[in-house]
């Protein structure tokens, strides 16, 4: 049966601290599955319970929910109890990849080059100058379960590193201080297998924050950035990374270089955004994939 005979559902909005993200996501990607002819509807599981999605008749869900529920394996589990398949990673790999404390263990555990790290849990004494000790300044402070870089901050003096810390506490209960990394900034999306051009990242201001995602016009994105064997050498490498962890259908994959110009692995994105700023669709356009094409991509991927 055709996929366009089914009902599909843009999930997307949500309570996560990446709403406003996945509101234009959401618009963007249901006006593309529209122009080509699917019957669908967006949905914003804020205003709308998902348990009532069959009672809609939907038989198929598009997932663009950014963070939280829709990133971290409980939707995806609701989804598989009702029978609905849907986009994107299953139970598990969500689950994991939300977590970046956990996703680096994996990725460490098996030999995979990532930022050393000193994991701090809520109502844990700091000790600013061990850390420090260990890693060095500047460092990131960042929230272990939040994307779109809400609760990061960038920290050059041991007087900044606590405030930091309580900052990404109000996140999550789990805060990961890393080293930093000197080198260039790459986003490389993964679509059905296929790890596609890497974009490099060049932010308006210090690191790719919330303004500069989102919100700054100067923040530049260079794609294709690397040559053949470059790109090469950071395709095994986002290959193997996005195996470890159970990835299927599309994921995006952050990598940063050190002070030598290695690659080194920081984080999945397992649900990535699919705006006017995104670098999924500039990186699948250098393989001359349009927008509309790419959205009904990920939906072919459903399972």
């Amino acid at each position: 049966m055709s996929l366009k005979n089914e009902k599909i559902a843009v999930l997307f909005g949500g309570v996560s601290a990446e709403r406003e993200v996945s509101l234009n996501s959401g618009a963007a990607v249901t006006e593309a599955l529209q122009s080509l002819g699917y019957n669908v509807e967006g949905i914003d599981t804020k205003t709308f319970p998902i348990e009532k999605l069959k009672e809609k008749g939907i038989q198929r869900v598009f997932n663009i929910l950014h963070g939280g529920i829709g990133e971290n394996g409980v939707l995806q589990g609701a989804l598989e109890q009702m029978g609905i398949p849907y986009t994107g990673c299953g139970v598990m790999a969500s689950a994991i990849t939300l977590d970046k404390f956990r996703t680096k263990l994996l990725w460490k555990a098996v030999g995979l080059p990532t930022a050393e790290m000193v994991v701090v849990q809520r109502g844990q004494a700091v000790d600013s100058a061990q850390i420090i000790a260990k890693l060095g300044l500047p460092v990131f402070v960042k929230p272990s379960s939040e994307g779109s870089s809400v609760g990061v901050t960038k920290v050059k003096s041991e007087e900044q590193l606590l405030p930091a810390i309580e900052e990404a506490l109000k996140f999550d209960s789990i805060v990961l201080v890393e080293e930093f990394l000197a080198g260039a900034e790459y986003s490389v999306p993964v679509l059905d297998g296929e790890v596609l051009p890497a974009v490099q990242v060049i932010p308006d201001g210090e690191f790719y924050d919330y303004h500069a995602k989102y919100v700054s016009d100067n923040t530049q994105y260079v794609c294709p950035a690397l040559n053949d064997e470059r790109q090469a050498e950071v395709a095994k490498l986002v290959k193997q990374a996005y195996d470890v962890v159970g990835c299927r259908g599309w994921s995006r994959i952050d990598v940063m270089e050190n002070a030598k110009g290695e690659f080194n692995l920081v984080e999945v994105n397992t649900c990535p955004g699919m705006t006017s700023h995104s670098i999924f669709p500039k990186s699948a356009a250098t393989k001359g994939i349009s927008f509309p094409q790419l959205v009904e991509k990920v939906l072919e991927l459903s399972a």
